[in-house]
């Protein structure tokens, strides 16, 4: 049976309904541009808006991830966490946060200095081998996604034997790890579009639910991706209808976060699903 909650602050964020985690890139480069915010300014409309529509959870990152991304430094990235962070615990201070970092110092920071509830590492720890003691000791909630290579050359022609049973193998491989840490709270994350190409991205959605055998809260990031856009020779900007079309699909196959850059459509989305969904 799947887990239908995480541990946050000791009160447990119920996941039987699913939640919408909105995206705060505190970069000038990441894939999407309507979603880029630097100022402080740019940071606290973004905020207010996913707020006041209703968002569950927000992700920070100041690392873009998108492919053929070199990356800031460590301290430039904890500079751009540090800002978004410290902006929003000031305004929202019982919202649950989410830290986007592979480094496991920025990952500190932002639990010890901006009470951070949720550690997303988009390299499910392969990048910095203190990630997973440091989750474990802090007793955060970690997404732990699966990347096939790094940003820089994740697109160079990925190859899988069979693209679900090595992904479910290196996800089921590392929960192990991460339990005999000693860390409760995990969520899987297929990672789309991170070391795939469309056709294997396909495969993942269509058996997402397969995911399901490890026990755990799935998430689901699918949003403006190019699996979407590249698909239907778009724009990322032309993306959101795409974008409402696979998360739909991804609920329907058993996610139970949907990590969303428009965060009305998502729960707008949610609603109806659920109105079709529910007993009566």
């Amino acid at each position: 049976m799947t887990r239908k909650f995480i541990n946050i602050k000791g009160s447990l964020l119920d996941l039987s309904t699913p939640k919408v985690m909105g995206i705060i890139n505190a970069t000038p480069d990441s894939f999407y541009e309507g979603s880029r915010v630097s100022t402080l300014d740019e940071i606290r409309k973004q905020v207010d808006k996913m707020v006041e529509e209703g968002v569950d959870i927000l992700d920070v990152g100041g690392y873009s991830s998108r492919p053929g991304a070199e990356g800031p430094d460590q301290d430039k990235e904890i500079q751009r966490v540090s800002k978004a962070l410290e902006l929003i615990r000031k305004r929202y201070p019982d919202l649950p946060l989410s830290v986007d970092t592979f480094r496991s110092e920025v990952a500190r920071i932002g639990i010890e200095y901006y009470d951070a509830d949720i550690v997303n590492d988009v390299s499910g720890g392969e990048f910095d081998k203190k990630m997973y003691g440091l989750v474990a000791s802090k007793g955060v909630a970690y997404i732990l996604m699966h990347m096939k290579g790094r940003p820089e050359t994740m697109q160079d022609k990925p190859r899988y034997n069979d693209v679900m049973d090595e992904i479910t193998y290196w996800l089921s491989v590392r929960v192990k790890r991460l339990i005999k840490e000693g860390l409760k709270d995990i969520i899987i994350d297929p990672g789309f579009g991170f070391g795939k190409t469309l056709e294997h991205n396909y495969t993942i959605l269509k058996n997402l639910d397969r995911f399901q055998l490890l026990g755990l809260p799935v998430l689901a990031g699918l949003s403006r991706k190019s699996m979407i856009w590249k698909k239907l020779s778009i724009s990322p900007s032309e993306a959101l209808n795409g974008t409402s079309i696979l998360n739909t699909i991804a609920l329907q196959k058993g996610a139970s976060i949907l990590r969303v850059h428009d965060v009305k459509e998502a729960k707008e989305l949610i609603c109806l699903f659920n109105a079709v969904n529910t007993e009566s």
